[in-house]
């Protein structure tokens, strides 16, 4: 499968059929766990991923969907082993069995004729028809909502655009009261981010009220149910509405900087912001709350569709770094204020020095004016896929 792709979802009700195929995917990688862990237990024998899949095939399910759950559970154990080395304390391996999995087709096992998506099942069983008018897919999966319901999700290659432009490069500083601040060398545009983070708010006073509600009712009460179903509806419609934010305010982003020519994004590393730090209680839950992960994900493929390159800046003292004089300095309040007379918006200083750190200029003082920056807040009409050419589908 290519390394760009792009994901056509789409909602189905439960079934008998959808029932069962998902009930044996989750006896499968309940077995695999088991069979993993109690081989390094009782005999230190680490089995590799080929010689789980030789001893465990399901009969209700195609053999690469077999495959393809047990790789599921060794690439838990592999992101769990490459987080522990990194130092994250809350790492964990896969455990758990499941008594219901997410079921998945690869290409051998797909087809599209007279209009229906067939997916082949194992041996003996019969196939999942859906009725379909799209493409097909190198991929499927359906797994459960949390709402109800399953969800289908077919993925497709991308092709990504040729590069056009005149090589430019934008600083993309993110942040949390803005999603993010973006220089270009001539433009800097500001994207709120307050809309998120009052939805983060929000999610968090609910949640801790239903938890508070859910603690003083008797486990297996229709209470306690009705509570928690409560709070994953709410839970799976914030979540929405802050996706949809996200994914509007980063298609505007690539697109403005696409049409200005721009080839290569550079944005400033916050991965570790929250790694072994603690700035009180309130603080902590806004940067927990903080999506910079998602957004940056999706700047990321959403650029490299338009053949854009997308790479991280180490990002230290560039919000504290004077672009005119290079003086180093902390600013109060949003302002950036310089002893040389130099004054900006911080994150867009933010934004400037980290296109002048990856350019190798951070050093040299910039001789100029720059001009004010533009801001952008979220509105629900703007639009969630590009207006730009589309990229053809493999």
């Amino acid at each position: 499968m290519s390394s760009l792709h792009t994901v056509r979802k789409l909602n189905l009700p439960p079934s008998e059929q959808l029932d069962g195929l998902a009930r044996a995917a989750g006896d499968l990688y309940s077995r695999t766990v088991v069979t993993y862990w109690r081989l390094v237990r009782k005999k230190n024998v680490f089995l590799s991923q080929y010689g789980m899949e030789r001893i465990h095939i399901s009969p209700e399910l195609h053999a690469h969907t077999s495959d393809a759950i047990v790789g599921n559970f060794y690439a838990s154990v592999k992101s769990a082993k490459a987080r522990k080395k990194q130092g994250d304390k809350d790492a964990k391996y896969p455990r758990r069995r499941k008594r219901f999995f997410k079921v998945t087709w690869k290409a051998s096992a797909i087809r599209v004729k007279n209009g229906l998506l067939v997916l082949s099942n194992g041996k003996g069983n019969a196939k999942l028809e859906i009725p379909w008018r799209f493409a097909l897919p190198k991929q499927v999966e359906i797994g459960w909502k949390k709402t109800g319901g399953y969800e289908l999700r077919a993925t497709y290659g991308v092709v990504p655009l040729r590069p056009e432009g005149n090589g430019g490069v934008a600083g993309v500083d993110q942040g949390e009261i803005r999603t993010a601040t973006v220089h270009d060398g001539e433009h800097s545009t500001i994207y709120s981010g307050r809309l998120v983070r009052s939805k983060n708010r929000y999610r968090a006073k609910t949640v801790a009220e239903l938890d508070a509600a859910i603690s003083k009712t008797k486990r297996g009460s229709r209470r306690r149910k009705k509570l928690i179903r409560a709070k994953r509806r709410m839970l799976a419609k914030v979540d929405g509405q802050i996706k949809d934010i996200l994914h509007k305010q980063s298609n505007h982003l690539v697109s403005a900087l696409y049409q200005r020519g721009v080839q290569t994004v550079v944005i400033g590393d916050i991965r570790d912001i929250r790694k072994d730090l603690n700035y009180g209680k309130k603080t902590n839950q806004k940067l927990h709350g903080w999506s910079f992960g998602a957004f940056r994900q999706m700047v990321t493929y959403k650029a490299q569709r338009l053949g854009m390159q997308v790479v991280m800046q180490e990002e230290s003292y560039t919000s504290q770094t004077c672009p005119c004089c290079g003086a180093q300095h902390k600013p109060k309040g949003r302002e950036y204020r310089c002893n040389c007379g130099f004054a900006l918006d911080r994150d867009v200083v933010g934004a400037i020095n980290i296109r002048r750190k990856y350019l190798g200029c951070f050093d040299t003082p910039v001789v100029g004016v720059y001009g004010s920056p533009l801001g952008i807040r979220y509105r629900p009409d703007m639009p969630c896929r590009s207006a730009l050419p589309r990229t053809p589908c493999l």
